[in-house]
């Protein structure tokens, strides 16, 4: 490690880490500069197991022993400041005891992902981090193979996500779609059927469908409010819904995913 003790921020290997609030870090979908920030030495110790490799690390003094053994065959800067110091520079106090700014592994093409899969989860223009994190969490406890994301769903290296999702995000293989019009070509020449989780008048229930769900299945779930698009819809093989009690009509999506997921695991 090559340990710099911070005085001042104008260091310009500092710029990683300047401004992580939510509000800044919300105006782009994929940061600058091909990287994501790991949060909490849980992260960074999954996203180094996952080959992901560290730019730098941004940490109170007292955490640095813990740190130290992750990076042991990393040579990059480590940055150590005052609580308060590090406040001013990230916007937030650091009471996951580090920050690592990782850089982004290139995306997998779909096609690569879905050849040796048999459930998979996509998720379509869900741009609620909470969710994308806690619906990957869902998807690595309960045994799907990948999750794929439109083009307009949120990034699930965010901070934020990354964080819900206690780290899965970055040992679940993921990648992002085309538009439907290409997408569903993709995953019909990978043997997949889509099911489309919705409320319809000709929806099948989600226990009836789990009983003939087919070998390779990709589970499409939808933003909060706004649901599944038309285009999304008119992909699917089936539309299922979520048997509900009490006039409760839908969950959310997050837990939605973990209820499908359960069912439709595979046998």
């Amino acid at each position: 490690m090559q340990v710099t003790r911070i005085t001042d921020l104008d260091d310009g290997r500092l710029d990683d880490y300047a401004r992580l609030t939510d509000v800044a870090l919300r105006r782009v979908s994929e940061p600058a500069g091909g990287l994501y920030i790991a949060e909490s030495t849980k992260v960074m110790e999954r996203a180094l197991r996952a080959g992901h490799r560290p730019r730098s690390v941004l940490l109170q003094e007292k955490w640095l022993e813990d740190v130290a053994p992750l990076l042991a065959d990393h040579d990059v800067p480590v940055f150590v400041g005052e609580p308060e110091l590090l406040e001013q520079l990230t916007g937030f106090h650091l009471h996951r005891g580090a920050l690592a700014a990782m850089h982004r592994p290139p995306l997998t093409d779909p096609a690569e992902l879905l050849a040796d899969a048999r459930r998979v989860v996509i998720l379509e223009d869900i741009v609620d981090h909470t969710n994308v994190g806690a619906i990957f969490r869902s998807v690595a406890g309960l045994g799907a193979d990948a999750v794929l994301i439109t083009p307009r769903c949120a990034d699930p290296l965010y901070r934020r996500s990354v964080r819900v999702s206690m780290g899965t995000v970055l040992q679940v293989p993921w990648t992002r779609l085309p538009e439907w019009d290409v997408a569903s070509g993709i995953l019909h020449d990978a043997g997949f059927q889509t099911a489309a989780l919705a409320l319809s008048d000709d929806a099948v229930d989600l226990d009836t469908y789990a009983r003939t769900a087919p070998d390779r299945l990709a589970i499409v779930l939808g933003a909060e409010g706004d649901g599944l698009s038309a285009s999304a819809l008119a992909s699917a093989d089936t539309i299922v819904t979520i048997p509900m009690l009490h006039g409760v009509d839908s969950l959310n999506v997050a837990s939605a995913s973990a209820v499908a997921l359960w069912e439709l695991r595979t046998r």
